[in-house]
């Protein structure tokens, strides 16, 4: 850019002046600027140019068209995988609700029959209870009245005894009056 500023202040500047000469060419003359010479390096230019585009350049920007899809890929992927784990979130979370509301259920039945069995088991030992009152209450009947007859046996026997004796022998008067009386 500055080298054009230049070439164009020399062109400004050689129009301005009264020499016979052309501006073109005093300024070509005043720079040393060689047409050959200039054509030779554009030349070069252009096939270091190509040079650079076909062996540096085109790979450098395939890898750079490679390595941006490939990042547009992972990105797509990231969006994707972010997507799902929104998703796995949120069947995790439905399934947590779904397991604690089962879980709640569950033990509220097992509080429930857990009551059922303690009301049953309580029944029960009412009911043995009573059964062995009743049984331990006929048991004391039947042992009262065996021992009723044990006691009506014993007083039989005691007085058959009894009279056995006072028969046998001759009481004397008082002894008959108080068996008498």
């Amino acid at each position: 850019m500055l080298t054009a500023h230049l070439f164009l202040a020399a062109a400004s500047a050689s129009t301005h002046s009264s020499s016979p000469e052309g501006g073109v060419e005093k300024i070509i003359r005043e720079f040393g600027i060689d047409t050959p010479y200039i054509i030779a390096q554009i030349i070069s230019f252009c096939v270091v140019a190509f040079l650079l585009y076909k062996f540096f350049f085109k790979p450098v920007l395939a890898t750079i068209d490679e390595r941006q899809t490939t990042i547009e890929s992972g990105l797509q992927y990231a969006k994707e995988m972010k997507t799902k784990l929104e998703e796995a979130e949120k069947e995790t979370t439905e399934v947590i609700k779904k397991a604690s509301l089962e879980a709640q259920q569950i033990i509220v039945e097992a509080r429930d029959s857990g009551k059922a069995l303690l009301e049953k088991q309580a029944q029960e030992a009412t009911s043995k209870a009573q059964d062995i009152i009743t049984k331990a209450e006929h048991a004391i009947e039947l042992e009262r009245k065996k021992m009723m007859a044990d006691v009506r046996d014993e007083i039989s026997r005691l007085v058959v005894l009894t009279t056995s004796r006072v028969l046998s022998k001759e009481l004397p008067e008082e002894d008959k009056q108080k068996y008498a009386a």
